[in-house]
């Protein structure tokens, strides 16, 4: 990358006609926020308490939830990379290119998110099964359609790697703000005497439905897509083009694997902790204020990180919050009698250290996007963001089919009121030692093989704006 002078003079492909004269602001941030308000409703609610309903009211063995999980994701990665794909064929239209999407499916989204929780009474195993892995794998299908958009959207919002900063961090908040409503709320809803009861599963889903599509309807009335490529680079791309250029993309290929591994901490952690606290602890309410407490340390680094983003760098920050991060969880292994209090005490250490990776790493991808434009000149949002969302599907695909095989292992069986010693012991380590190591090796990863530090990220947006200016 060559040297040229800052950020201003990086100009917009086109104006976006909805609101050409609207200049980016608090009404996008909004806006982009709800989308993941909308997205995590049910996600979080699936990827918390979803192994636990099919378990405990299904009756389905945990083995077989992970290999449901396991295919389901795989499945949807596939989905996403073809959707991404479709997305870039299509033109912009009068509203943009990626919210009408967010707009048509998020109907279907929601409905088949409660078809996921409906127990009908009274049925074979078989049929429990066979519905489980139907309606789950639907709803993560239908879930494609509209975060492959979504997601793709901040590169067209704005053109500033700063302000995709701000964005990242309030899509990191919105999705905070579902998950605080559901790890709160959630577990007085879907527990009743310690136990998962299919009416509140389902009540918890009828209500977070209608939620979550009213959280869609705004992103989709207050976000504006700005960044409109030119009729001139919009003819049909190969995609064996395409992957040559995503091949030689090592800033993407780093940010997928420490993704990746970051989704198969994060859901594992999110499948385990119901387990830790419902049997270790023997304290639901517990698991509650664990989510209040999750919520609440994502709000106290919101404020940090722009500040601490200006001065060091997205992947300096993020890293050294993973590494905070990893190493908390290796002092909760290092004291397993800890009573449940001081448990959630060091948890929410870690849990603020690992929040500013959270924070970040949309704007990472924007990074990346970027660089996909700046070694092939073509604008790809869509495909890059859906290869993106592919590695994190799989690392959801490993994480869920791990959690299940992994409560399998350590002997976790629903029928019993009381888990054996070895099996609680289990749970303790798979909740404790094993994010702890994942951690760690984000940590080398992002501080050490990610290529884009502070000063070659706003390298390459002076760069790109030259490539640009040429291309008038």
């Amino acid at each position: 990358m060559g040297q040229h002078a800052g950020l201003e003079t990086m100009p917009d492909y086109e104006s976006n006609s909805t609101n050409p004269t609207r200049k980016f602001g608090m009404r996008d941030k909004l806006g982009y926020m709800f989308g993941d308000f909308g997205n995590d409703f049910f996600f979080i609610l699936a990827s918390s308490f979803l192994m636990v309903y099919y378990t405990d009211v299904f009756g389905m063995s945990a083995a077989l939830v992970g290999s449901l999980f396991l295919i389901a994701r795989l499945w949807d990665a596939v989905a996403d990379v073809t959707w991404g794909r479709f997305i870039d064929s299509r033109k912009a239209g009068p509203h943009g290119k990626f919210k009408p999407w967010i707009f048509r499916m998020s109907f279907p989204l929601v409905v088949s998110g409660v078809l996921m929780f409906i127990h009908i009474p009274g049925m074979t195993n078989g049929f429990y099964e066979v519905y489980a892995y139907v309606t789950y794998i639907l709803w993560g299908t239908l879930y494609s359609t509209v975060n492959i958009p979504y997601g793709s959207m901040a590169s067209v919002i704005t053109k500033d790697p700063v302000e995709r900063t701000t964005l990242s961090t309030f899509r990191t908040m919105g999705g905070s703000l579902a998950g605080l409503i559901i790890n709160v709320v959630g577990p007085l809803i879907v527990f009743v005497d310690n136990k998962a009861n299919a009416n509140g599963f389902l009540m918890a889903a009828l209500i977070f439905g209608v939620l979550s599509l009213a959280c869609y309807m705004a992103c989709y009335r207050l976000s504006t897509e700005r960044i409109v490529q030119p009729e001139a680079q919009r003819e049909k791309v190969k995609f064996s083009a395409t992957l040559k250029g995503l091949t030689r993309n090592k800033p993407l290929m780093w940010i997928l694997v420490a993704s990746l591994t970051f989704m198969v901490c994060f859901m594992l952690v999110g499948t385990v902790n119901v387990y830790l606290f419902k049997n270790y602890f023997g304290s639901t309410t517990a698991l509650s204020l664990v989510g209040f407490i999750q919520a609440a340390t994502i709000f106290a680094a919101t404020p940090l990180i722009k500040p601490l983003v200006a001065r060091f760098g997205k992947k300096e920050t993020a890293s050294m919050g993973v590494l905070l991060a990893a190493c908390m969880y290796g002092l909760l292994y290092a004291m397993p009698g800890l009573h449940v209090n001081a448990f959630i005490a060091i948890l929410t250490v870690a849990m603020f250290g690992y929040a500013f990776f959270n924070l970040v790493i949309w704007a990472f991808v924007t990074d990346v996007i970027d660089y996909h434009e700046y070694l092939t000149g073509l604008r790809e949002d869509g495909t890059v963001y859906s290869i993106y969302s592919f590695a994190r599907k799989v690392g959801q695909a490993i994480a869920g089919g791990l959690g299940g095989y992994a409560l399998a292992y350590v002997g976790y069986n629903a029928a019993l009121d009381t888990q054996t010693e070895d099996t609680l012991q289990g749970i303790h380590t798979l909740a404790t030692l094993v994010p702890a190591v994942i951690l760690l090796l984000i940590f080398v990863i992002v501080m050490f093989l990610y290529p884009l530090n502070k000063k070659r990220t706003l390298q390459l947006a002076a760069d790109l704006a030259a490539k640009r200016n040429k291309l008038e």
